[in-house]
């Protein structure tokens, strides 16, 4: 219950940091928040080009079916490799005052999160135009959304406390995150994958997230409730364990940066 009642206490704090975070990201840049948007367009721009027509993959509405897996996967990749370096960046204000440390990845969480849901429009906007429309099972968004913030946030825990002990962390998370990028069911279907091994795509809680992405955007069914309930439990494990290695280390993080 401790970090809930800092949460709390230090509420303030908490807004500041995530205002930062959202206007910070992109301060200077003419296009600015515009940049949100922009990326994953172009991103999936790129891979509509190359995977129909030279990788020679079927997929009906392919663009569609595209933007409802990249958009989630730009804010799990943006909240992971912005936070690694979150308390290293903030090493000026934790030398010298106190807060709960722990508020420092939760706002990049935070902030990858509200920037996820406008992006959303993004994909709503790519619905309605490509004929697919929308259905009720849109409100299991939130609740996705969550289990993602959670799963994000556990692993943030993690990493951005190592990484102020061992700076090669992020260098080996971008490579991590670039190899499970395409193991992923991202840019194809994961039945192009024979049966027997199928189910190595899905130890990867990734996969489980798009597949829900997936059915309430583009498939406009109810997400699989085995796959959530199996990605709860994973997200809400890393978070507790995440949390406890983060106390641990963040003793020393005074000293270190």
């Amino acid at each position: 219950m401790t970090i809930f009642k800092n949460l709390y206490q230090y509420r303030e704090l908490l807004k500041t940091n995530v205002k930062k975070e959202i206007r910070g990201k992109y301060k200077g840049s003419f296009l600015g928040v515009l940049w949100s948007f922009l990326n994953p367009l172009l991103m999936v721009a790129v891979y509509a080009i190359v995977f129909p027509y030279i990788m020679r993959v079927s997929v009906p509405n392919y663009l569609i079916f595209l933007i409802v897996a990249i958009i989630p996967w730009n804010f799990f990749t943006t909240c992971i490799t912005t936070g690694c370096n979150c308390i290293w960046m903030n090493g000026g204000i934790i030398k010298k005052v106190y807060f709960p440390r722990e508020i420092l990845p939760i706002s990049v969480v935070c902030a990858g999160l509200i920037n996820f849901l406008i992006s959303c429009v993004i994909i709503l906007i790519f619905v309605f135009f490509g004929g697919i429309g929308f259905s009720l099972q849109l409100l299991w968004l939130p609740l996705i959304a969550i289990i993602q913030s959670v799963l994000s946030l556990g692993l943030l825990f993690i990493l951005s406390a190592i990484n102020v002990y061992v700076r090669d962390i992020e260098y080996i998370v971008s490579f991590i995150l670039n190899l499970l990028f395409y193991a992923t069911p991202i840019l194809y279907t994961a039945d192009m994958f024979p049966e027997k091994i199928r189910w190595i795509l899905y130890l990867n809680p990734m996969t489980h997230l798009v597949d829900s992405y997936r059915s309430i955007f583009y498939t406009k069914t109810m997400p699989n409730l085995g796959s959530l309930l199996y990605i709860s439990i994973v997200a809400l494990i890393i978070l507790v364990i995440g949390y406890l290695i983060f106390r641990k280390l963040e003793k020393g993080f005074a000293e270190e940066v």
